[in-house]
């Protein structure tokens, strides 16, 4: 790369692009990156004011911005050891605006000035290297921005975006940094996978009829937007040895999990958490760092299968701590009470007059 007078560089290569901006009228590339200056781009380029102007100069030890940021989303998105070509074949189809027949979970935009995004191909949650987000990160001259990881995403959100920040930067420097991810990309999407649930109802006032069931139509409505159904529900009133035999014929029926609803407090005419261990689960954690959320309850069945115990502010408060857990689930994840003691950092709802959830801190 050479700095050189713009009067002077009929015939010299752009090493970058060119942009013009007109406020309130466009924001555009008059000259793209390989442009070969002829005489009566002059004028345009001093219009813009380019008086000087970066040509192309061939040098083995630097890469320009643009194939250097590649290299960057391959490490978001491929991960290092993946096919070169494979990378150019998603940036030529993510310009044709057509991508599909791979595995790919994500696919860039099209390179510009040594900017590319990650787009999601499919729905799933988020899943972030951190640690490799910041040692990428931490090498300077070039970025990766994400969203937050264990967040829910849709086909086409983005997902992080790129960027080498000179216009040239060494070879070396982006190798090592590529090493980071030479055992796998910083980013992934898990798909949902569990797709059968069932609901245990519990509590006297509706097992006979004394107020509607207002509880199960909020689960089936939230674990419908990702791909779930309700397969099995019975409602008992408070026996713990009733709830405790739906648990297991739910199981049997052949829900990829249970929920329980109500019965949650520490009362002592409150039966599901003793209905819950005696199914033989595996108490996770009775409680969580979370408002709403305390009383949660995370188990799992002897051959791992989830048995949520929900406390009745799921079923009143717009977002509590099922909304935070239960998409990790569907993805699959098995949560650690490492996982649950981590909520208690961002774990408590402001609980605003307009829910702006998940576009919130909660649960960040």
């Amino acid at each position: 790369m050479k700095l050189m007078k713009t009067t002077e560089a009929v015939g010299q290569v752009l090493c970058h692009d060119i942009t013009q901006i007109i406020p309130g009228v466009k924001k555009d590339a008059v000259f793209r990156k390989g442009h070969i200056i002829t005489k009566e781009d002059i004028p345009v380029l001093l219009s813009v004011g380019k008086d000087t102007i970066y040509i192309w100069e061939n040098d083995e030890t630097m890469m320009h911005e643009n194939e250097a940021a590649e290299v960057l989303y391959r490490m978001s998105a491929c991960g290092i050891n993946n096919n070169e070509t494979d990378v150019e074949r998603h940036c030529e189809a993510a310009e044709s605006g057509v991508f599909g027949g791979t595995t790919s979970k994500m696919h860039p935009s099209p390179v510009k000035e040594g900017k590319i995004e990650v787009i999601a191909d499919c729905d799933g949650l988020l899943k972030v290297d951190s640690e490799k987000l910041k040692k990428v990160n931490s090498f300077g001259e070039m970025m990766i921005a994400t969203r937050h990881g264990n967040t829910t995403v849709k086909k086409g959100d983005k997902l992080a975006g790129t960027r080498i920040i000179p216009l040239v930067i060494k070879k070396d420097k982006i190798e090592a940094a590529s090493h980071i991810c030479d055992d796998g990309p910083i980013l992934d999407i898990k798909p949902f996978v569990v797709r059968k649930a069932a609901i245990i109802t519990t509590g006297n006032e509706v097992y006979h009829g004394r107020i509607q069931d207002a509880f199960t139509p909020v689960i089936e409505k939230k674990i419908a937007e990702f791909g779930a159904q309700m397969m099995f529900h019975e409602v008992f009133d408070d026996d713990d040895k009733k709830i405790t035999d739906g648990c297991l014929r739910a199981i049997e029926a052949g829900a990829e999990i249970v929920f329980c609803t109500g019965g949650m407090s520490v009362d002592p005419d409150d039966k599901t958490p003793l209905a819950i261990k005696n199914t033989g689960a595996r108490i996770v954690s009775y409680g969580s760092p979370v408002l709403p959320g305390a009383m949660f309850l995370l188990s799992y069945y002897i051959d791992g299968r989830p048995v949520l115990g929900l406390p009745g502010c799921v079923m009143h408060s717009k977002v509590t701590v099922f909304d935070l857990i239960f998409p990790r689930i569907l993805a699959g994840e098995k949560i650690t009470m490492a996982d649950i003691a981590a909520f208690g950092h961002g774990g408590l709802c402001s609980n605003c007059a307009e829910c702006h959830y998940p576009n919130c801190h909660f649960g960040k």
